[in-house]
């Protein structure tokens, strides 16, 4: 499915999104890297199997007005896009009552805001060649929540309703939206993420650092992609509350407050 693609990944830098490129690297395809930071991108590039196979485009999502000029430039790298991985994104912990309504809004421009604007600038492209891929990586805190990530909640929430939207207004032009769902997988995710004044957590979390190794949740992130799955839900044990919260409500709220998930 991925020879002679071009696939772009946002977020590339790290975690999920540098795991992508490593693995993709693999598949016989042509990448198209971005996050803010340009010099760690090209670190990854020299990573990857074949890097001249490898194109490089800084951006920062939370400036989400520019996003036209950048799919432009993006389209421009390889002549096409053939997949978008929104995988670019920032986490949250912090109590509701103490967090800053600025964090809510940086976490809704840069989650949600940053990567629809990205996702509509490529859409006239995918429309056009009358194919494309979305892949949206959004976490099981899409389908429930729990304490301390309220405003990374209501982000990935919103990024199920805006996707299964496209998802159903695109059908006739064969346009595929994948919407991945991960759990804890162990990357510097909550290393980075945010806390009540917007500034930086700056360590891990027990239940991240004995998350899924990245490697094994790339290798079933690729495989959900290529079947095209409508969602795919990726952990361990923490992924069943999907399937808990359409059972009972009120039984996944019970599970999670009996949890270590802080």
């Amino acid at each position: 499915m991925f020879k002679n693609k071009v696939i772009w990944i946002t977020g590339a830098s790290s975690g999920i999104g540098k795991a992508l490129a490593l693995e993709l690297s693999n598949k016989d395809c042509k990448l198209i890297l971005s996050s803010r930071r340009e010099e760690v991108l090209n670190e990854v590039k020299l990573q990857c199997v074949e890097p001249k196979n490898i194109a490089i485009l800084p951006l920062d999502l939370a400036n989400y007005r520019e996003m036209k000029v950048i799919a432009d430039n993006a389209i421009s790298c390889f002549g096409k896009i053939d997949i978008l991985i929104n995988n670019g994104g920032i986490s949250q912990r912090s109590p509701i009552i103490e967090t800053s309504i600025e964090v809510d809004k940086k976490l809704m421009e840069v989650d949600y805001l940053g990567t629809v604007a990205l996702s509509k600038a490529v859409l006239p492209h995918f429309i056009q060649n009358q194919t494309g891929q979305y892949v949206v990586v959004t976490s099981l805190m899409g389908k429930f929540s729990s304490p301390l990530r309220s405003a990374y909640c209501g982000a990935k929430h919103a990024l199920h309703g805006f996707f299964d939207a496209l998802r159903l207004e695109h059908a006739k032009d064969n346009i595929k939206v994948t919407i991945i769902c991960p759990g804890f997988v162990n990357t510097n995710v909550a290393r980075n993420a945010l806390t009540a004044d917007g500034s930086v957590q700056g360590y891990q979390d027990e239940m991240t650092e004995n998350g899924l190794d990245v490697k094994i949740f790339v290798k079933r992130m690729i495989k959900a992609i290529r079947k095209e799955k409508f969602e795919a839900y990726i952990g361990n044990f923490e992924k069943f509350g999907v399937y808990v919260k359409r059972l009972s409500p009120r039984l996944i709220h019970k599970l999670v407050m009996r949890s270590k998930v802080r």
